[in-house]
């Protein structure tokens, strides 16, 4: 038996993903903020779900991490993509690993562009995206090392070909939605749909965004796990 929780943050309008298996009682977490902390306990607590790894999807800028607080409180790994600049990560993953919890696991999936470490995480039917694809949009690509034909590569050449009824749940969403699929974003997300690789670059490259309001101190935190003592 599967215990499922999407979760959100409103300052950063972040998603944080729990999933637990309840028979084995073990969990993990997908990008944690910091301000939650003592929520993902209580519910960890409350399921009886000892949590074993902490997954990050990327290095991110809006909002600070608890990914080294989880594992002072329960034990748990810290993981990040293997290029990450973490100085705190126990695991440096890479495309095709596997991440256990349970009886159950999470496959790696390589998705850079939006920064040059991007990792999804694919668990049955779920795809978690981190900022690589957002629904009906897509990360920004002007940060962080991030690469506007990379990402494109990365959503074509790997997301685009999951089956169709993947379900897309990404790290962020500004509009009120929690969920999308592969099928629907393959055909209706006006960042990608009938573009070329070209014109997806010359797009993404006029965006002049402005620059996230908490990305310094974010980064230098996030570098250490959000923990300052390390």
């Amino acid at each position: 038996m599967i215990y499922f929780r999407q979760l959100f943050d409103m300052e950063s309008s972040s998603y944080t993903y729990l999933l637990g298996d309840l028979q084995r009682h073990e969990a993990l977490l997908i990008d944690p903020v910091q301000e939650h902390f003592t929520l993902y306990l209580s519910l960890l607590d409350e399921q009886k779900l000892r949590l074993c790894s902490v997954l990050e999807t990327h290095m991110h800028a809006d909002h600070i991490t608890c990914a080294a607080q989880l594992r002072e409180e329960t034990g748990a790994r810290v993981m990040v993509g293997l290029h990450c600049e973490s100085s705190c990560a126990d695991v440096g993953l890479s495309d095709g690993d596997a991440v256990g919890f349970g009886s159950e696991s999470v496959t790696v999936m390589a998705t850079p562009g939006h920064t040059h470490a991007c990792m999804s995480y694919l668990w049955q039917d779920r795809l978690f995206t981190g900022d690589a694809l957002l629904i009906g949009a897509c990360g920004r690509t002007d940060l962080q090392g991030g690469d506007p034909g990379i990402l494109y590569d990365s959503i074509t050449h790997r997301i685009w070909i999951l089956p169709g009824e993947t379900l897309i749940y990404p790290g962020h969403d500004y509009q009120h939605m929690h969920v999308s699929s592969v099928e629907q974003e393959r055909e209706s997300n006006p960042h990608l749909r009938g573009k070329s690789r070209d014109e997806f670059v010359s797009i993404m490259s006029r965006m002049k965004l402005p620059r996230p309001r908490l990305m310094d101190s974010a980064l230098e935190a996030n570098r250490r796990c959000g923990n300052s003592l390390i």
